[in-house]
């Protein structure tokens, strides 16, 4: 199974180098799409995300993950084809409509593989590596995008192209971790298994929390951190200086275990929150460079450890051979929460900045409220 995880962490390699990644949204506004837009874009791309989680987790669950991985990647593949030749707002809709459909594809298929196929060993470390080769590839592509590319957005566009498709030619050498159906264990039904989730309050709690920190990082970090660097006066190469910086901040996903291990489950929650909270504090009360840029590498940092710290969390509630079912309805629940937070920070950011970055503080200082109540009504071994 270890040719498994070698070749998911070369796929989450390949499927980091997105060479337009420091440019993003300047690279919408220069083919006619708001911030607004943007967003909006986004809130329909989460809605059919949630509409596909469960019937993919499903599907997953009964095709095989190899399969759903080998699928998820040909279409991954196209949908950056589609980025690249897009012209105005429907071609970029179009784009995140094929990007929902692979997100709701590889969610809970990807962790799955790699949970099953280290055997739940050290599963924490297995996830802080996978999200942290994405990150290498992120900081391969900002090299590239600063030292060669810059305004040439086509040309970043094309080698993201490139990539992706090197990443689903690998998805055809993994190996299927999922038992077959004759000798799986009969997986719960659907509604079952969503009763079932429905009925812990205290584990909505902690999905809702993830939502806050995850939504708060991934719309700063990647849409309005562009915004905070032009407000501050930085032009295209400084900004991917800084997407450098950032990814570097990205590898250090494999310290996640040592840093949760030695703080205990509340200490971390505190700490990924309470960076997270003065992040965007700083951010709102600032249009200087250096604090910018530390608010945003700092909020980059958060998020790194947190994620696969939450993934673990996740993983640990499953006792169902149907688990790609189960990581796609705590999915579904996260989405609808960001559908909402997406909704607004889109609405602020059109009107005025600072109040994006107050939002985004209010929310992860609620989140850490959340995280706390499931901690002290999870059972010892979930802690």
């Amino acid at each position: 199974m270890k040719k498994n995880l070698y070749l998911l962490y070369g796929m989450a390699l390949l499927q980091g180098m997105v060479f337009y990644a420091p440019i993003s949204t300047l690279y919408r506004q220069v083919q006619g799409v708001s911030i607004l837009e943007i967003t909006v874009i986004e809130s329909i791309s989460l809605a059919l995300a949630i509409l596909l989680e469960v019937p993919w987790g499903m599907i997953a669950d009964r095709i095989g993950y190899r399969t759903t991985m080998i699928l998820c990647s040909g279409l991954y593949f196209v949908s950056k084809i589609v980025f690249w030749r897009a012209d105005g707002f429907a071609d970029f809709l179009l784009e995140r409509i094929l990007l929902s459909i692979v997100c709701a594809g590889f969610s809970g298929v990807d962790s799955s593989m790699l949970y099953l196929s280290c055997q739940g060993r050290d599963s924490q470390k297995v996830f802080g590596i996978y999200d942290s080769m994405g990150m290498a590839g992120l900081l391969l592509a900002a090299g590239v995008f600063s030292l060669l590319i810059r305004d040439n957005y086509s040309l970043a566009g094309f080698l993201t192209v490139l990539s992706y498709g090197l990443a689903a030619l690998l998805s055809l050498g993994l190996t299927e971790v999922k038992k077959p159906a004759a000798e799986a264990i009969r997986p719960k039904p659907f509604l079952t298994t969503l009763r079932t989730t429905l009925r812990n309050p205290a584990f909505l709690l902690f999905l809702v929390g993830v939502a806050f920190l995850s939504e708060t990082h991934q719309t700063i970090t990647v849409f309005l951190n562009q915004l905070q660097y032009t407000r501050c006066g930085m032009n295209s190469s400084a900004m991917g200086l800084l997407y450098i910086v950032a990814s570097l901040l990205g590898l250090l996903g494999v310290y996640s275990t040592a840093v949760t291990g030695r703080l205990g489950t509340r200490f971390s929650f505190w700490l990924f929150c309470g960076l997270a909270a003065a992040s965007c504090l700083v951010l709102a009360m600032t249009a200087q460079v250096l604090p910018s840029v530390l608010g945003i590498l700092t909020l980059r940092l958060s998020n790194t450890l947190f994620q696969p710290f939450q993934l673990e969390i996740q993983n640990r509630q499953i006792q169902s051979e149907n688990r790609a079912t189960c990581l796609s309805i705590h999915s579904m629940l996260i989405s609808c929460v960001a559908i909402g937070t997406n909704l607004v920070f889109g609405a602020l950011s059109d009107r005025y900045l600072p109040t994006v970055f107050l939002f985004g503080a209010g929310i992860c200082i609620l989140g850490l409220v959340f995280f706390l109540v499931w901690y002290r009504k999870s059972t010892p071994a979930e802690t």
